[in-house]
């Protein structure tokens, strides 16, 4: 018997899409209590099946890709909540992404960033001397007491939408660390090789969470290198369908990373540790493959090593917020909650919705406000509602969106990562 011949991909937004990837769903459904969107707007034009629908119809000529197909499409997180959810293994994200980049392609956007965001997002954030530098003001006005007078007094009010949101979002600001040294030692026997990937914006927004990986790593049996010339994992460009600058970092990233004789590259960020663990599906070269299968999350990787034992005890009461990119991308849901278990009188309590995103995706509170304030103080109400003292994340998006609707509500509670609970446990 003869089988049927797949559908002519008549339109190039399509491109280079496998026409199966669509097949594979069979809108059943399921995955839309697990959408965002969805359960936030209720349309199902909102939803992962429902967006399959108009990718596939605009694939076969069928609908035409017009601003409100776009505003569906561009209104999705991209944080594959949906893939958990899925019976079929629908791989949405090798559907979304791919066509959100084949429509930037062709000039077809919805939304449209002004030069500012655009500036800081693709010129600044990137680069983490950059981004160190742009943050100096704002640490000086923080750690001075201005900022809070300035905003007493109005002058807030009088400055560019843009500048006024970057404010909002800005968390408590730590002093930089400067610089760490490239090689440091492992404490007692070693037991690994490791490489520690700092990244951009998380190293500039949470420096002592980057102090806190390498001590912790170097506490379980770790020499830790550090490659000064490494750069962004290109996760911002590649989900802003910037698809040139993020292969130009991985291709960087790869030939750095894989220059040395070490067990595995560690990442401290979810949004990052996808990014990396996608490096040999975007290039498809056997040096990104091998990058692939030596990336591991640090929750991850500690598990997998056996963890030292933390013994100083915090005394709080906690919750967890799953990270997409963690839960969903990376399939690493039990290892950060088996870390901050050890910890010595911490009382983890469960979140309700905790797989559902915060809001934050990358960019995307920059480019879907509205929605993002609406997914963020969802999030703050669930938060709320277990009465914890801190609650931990595992990712830098996270923690500065839960930060930005937490504090407006409880100022004083605890907003950090696995890594700095279970490095103050060691007792540093």
């Amino acid at each position: 018997m003869t089988p049927t011949p797949l559908p002519v991909v008549a339109h190039a937004a399509a491109k280079g899409i496998d026409y199966e990837l669509f097949l594979d769903c069979v809108h059943c459904g399921l995955c839309t209590s697990a959408c965002p969107t969805y359960v936030e707007l209720g349309d199902e034009n909102d939803s992962p099946r429902g967006r399959i629908y108009l990718m596939r119809g605009v694939a076969d000529g069928r609908i035409p890709l017009d601003d409100k197909v776009v505003g569906h499409l561009e209104l999705c997180l991209d944080c594959r909540a949906c893939e958990t959810a899925c019976p079929s293994g629908v791989q949405y994200g090798k559907l979304i992404e791919p066509f959100r980049i084949n429509m930037t392609k062709l000039g077809v956007q919805g939304v449209k960033l002004g030069w500012m965001k655009n500036f800081l997002l693709f010129q600044i954030t990137p680069y983490a001397d950059r981004m160190r530098w742009a943050l100096k003001p704002a640490r000086l006005l923080q750690w001075s007491g201005l900022d809070g007078l300035l905003k007493k007094i109005g002058f807030y009010g009088l400055l560019p939408g843009s500048v006024r949101q970057f404010h909002d979002m800005l968390p408590p600001l730590q002093r930089h660390y400067g610089s760490l040294p490239e090689m440091l030692p492992a404490e007692g026997t070693r037991r690994a090789r490791v490489a520690l990937f700092t990244g951009c914006a998380g190293d500039a927004f949470f420096p002592e969470t980057t102090v806190a990986t390498a001590r912790v790593l170097q506490k379980n049996g770790c020499d830790v290198w550090i490659p000064r010339s490494q750069g962004c994992c290109g996760a911002l460009h590649y989900h802003a369908a910037q698809e040139q600058p993020a292969l130009d970092f991985a291709k960087k990233n790869i030939e750095l990373f894989l220059s040395k004789d070490i067990d595995a590259i560690i990442v401290n960020a979810a949004g990052c540790g996808a990014m990396l663990k996608d490096y040999g599906h975007l290039l498809h070269t056997d040096e990104a493959k091998a990058f692939t299968k030596k990336t591991r999350d640090i929750s991850e990787f500690l598990m997998e090593l056996g963890p030292i034992k933390p013994t100083h005890p915090l005394n709080m009461k906690a919750t967890y917020h799953d990270a997409c990119h963690l839960c969903h991308g990376q399939q690493i849901r039990k290892q950060p909650r088996q870390l901050l278990e050890m910890i010595p009188g911490l009382e983890l309590v469960p979140l309700p919705e905790s797989e559902i995103c915060c809001g934050a995706a990358g960019s995307y509170n920059l480019t879907q406000p509205e929605m993002a304030e609406r997914l963020g103080q969802r999030k703050a109400a669930h938060l709320l509602a277990t009465g914890a003292d801190a609650v931990f994340s595992s990712n830098v998006g996270c923690l500065i969106q839960i930060g930005r609707y937490m504090r407006e509500q409880k100022p004083n509670i605890r907003i950090g990562h696995v890594i700095d609970a279970l490095w103050a446990s060691y007792g540093g």
